[in-house]
């Protein structure tokens, strides 16, 4: 309803990678069998201590600094206390007035998930903080089971300010977060194991109106995707109620995807509902200037640098490097490969067209690809040197996608080495023009679009093996 604006914030759950959980020794990775990963300490059993990830913490604070936040010199852990059966202590060690990291700001730009252009946005970050991760609940028929082999993780929890408007700008919104996750080598954000997740909380007013309306908050969403549509929903729903007369209230409520609908679970839980407190058992953390000056200058490189600095190097596009930089992982594969060949540009234009197509296909991404990038940059080499025409090419990567083999070895075993021998493509340049008498008048009637013919039919007696550019030098001396 045009009348009405959204204003939105997001809570981004980010599972930071380290070794081991955030207090105790137990490994932080991902499946395993449950509660096999798990120990006194984040089981809360009595009398255990609990000691500090120093790696969570730099991460925690190197994301602050990526996202132009400042770091606090004096922060400290605090208990939030709820009764779930995914927090074993039955209090979480989070926090809550001292965060490490406040007042950032993320930009935006470009198109959202529905296509539309969002334009150039700054999203402020009001808060990144550090807290142990919880157990996960499994349901069953008559029963639920929980297993602790994620509690204790180091989850970071990013909290936008309510600058976001519309669902797209919230979907371009996560995917930079994701991007500057995944470059920094803080997390892998893969969501199908839970280590980004996302709750919005969303409200609509009167256009022009400064005065927020009541927050409904949305939980359960798995998926980029998911937050735009729960958007888009509620965006619909707040003022349907409103103007029809009723009223909205604090609430909570869930996403049933199948049917594009958000649902009540529960009325909204204020601060003061989970008695926050400084956990006894851990001292205040502290950081000197010398110490997060340190941190800045050994930031890692981000996609907008690494996007500058391959137009820059490697001569490619601005489309080529913002389709290479989307992910870190094809990103790096690009630069391996590029540093090895002449052509860096024909190599991205393969990476954009036929692996990325080839992998889409496959339902994997760049890290199931059998294809290393020195293989890959052999299969340039092979198109640089005219070994293999650039049709031929099209058919050794296939089989090299197929079965991780070497260019080289499937040119040879198939015989597909490129016909460069001039009396050989003379020949069959002989043979085209004689098989072809109207053709042949055609072209010297004025339709010089008859060439193209030619060349096809020449390069079908060679089995797609003549060198294009020899064959088209050669019909024009025969033809002319």
């Amino acid at each position: 309803m045009t009348e009405y604006e959204a204003v939105i914030g997001l809570e981004v759950h980010v599972e930071v990678k380290t070794a081991s959980k955030m207090f105790c020794s137990c490994a932080n990775d991902f499946g395993g069998e449950p509660n096999t990963r798990v120990c006194p300490v984040c089981m809360g059993y009595p009398g255990v201590l609990p000691v500090p990830n120093k790696k969570a913490i730099e991460q925690t604070v190197i994301a602050g600094l990526l996202t132009d936040c400042e770091i606090a010199r004096f922060s400290k852990f605090d208990r939030k206390s709820y009764f779930y059966p995914d927090m074993p202590k039955n209090y979480q060690i989070s926090q809550y007035d001292l965060p490490f990291c406040e007042h950032g700001r993320i930009k935006i730009s470009g198109k959202g998930f529905s296509g539309e252009d969002i334009g150039d946005v700054t999203i402020g970050i009001t808060r990144i903080h550090l807290e142990e991760d919880v157990g996960k609940l499994n349901h069953f028929p008559g029963y639920s089971g929980v297993d602790y082999n994620r509690a204790g993780v180091p989850l970071m929890e990013i909290v936008s300010e309510p600058d976001i408007r519309t669902p797209d700008e919230a979907y371009a919104y996560l995917n930079k977060l994701k991007q500057i996750m995944q470059y920094a080598g803080i997390s892998d954000c893969d969501m199908e194991k839970g280590q980004m997740r996302c709750d919005v909380n969303v409200s609509v007013r009167k256009a022009g109106t400064e005065k927020f309306g009541t927050k409904i908050e949305i939980k359960n969403l798995n998926s980029f995707r998911a937050v735009h549509r729960s958007l888009e929903y509620e965006i619909w729903r707040q003022p349907e109620v409103l103007e029809s007369g009723g009223a909205l209230q604090q609430e909570t409520r869930g996403w049933n995807d199948d049917r594009g609908e958000t649902y009540l679970m529960r009325v909204k839980e204020a601060a003061h509902d989970y008695r926050y407190f400084p956990d006894p058992d851990l001292m205040p953390v502290t950081f000197s200037d010398e110490e997060i000056e340190n941190f800045r200058k050994n930031l890692p490189e981000l996609p907008e640098a690494m996007r500058e600095r391959f137009i820059a190097g490697f001569g490619i596009t601005d489309y080529d490097a913002e389709v290479l930089c989307q992910s870190k992982a094809l990103a790096l594969y690009f630069e391996k490969g590029a540093a090895l060949i002449k052509t860096p540009k024909l190599l991205a234009n393969w990476i954009i067209s036929e692996l990325l197509r080839e992998l889409s296909d496959a339902g994997t991404d760049i890290s199931g690809c059998r294809i290393s990038p020195e293989q890959f940059a052999a299969l340039i080499g092979l198109i640089e040197n005219n070994t293999i025409s650039g049709k031929i090419a099209k058919d050794v990567f296939g089989e090299m996608f197929k079965t991780g083999k070497d260019a080289q070895a499937i040119v040879k075993e198939k015989g597909l080495e490129q016909v460069t021998d001039t009396g050989a493509i003379e020949t069959l340049v002989d043979e085209a023009v004689a098989n072809n008498a109207q053709q042949v008048q055609q072209y010297k009637d004025g339709n010089a679009k008859v060439l193209q013919f030619f060349v096809g039919q020449v390069m079908k007696l060679s089995r797609g093996k003549a060198n294009p550019q020899m064959v088209v030098q050669l019909l024009k001396q025969k033809l002319d």
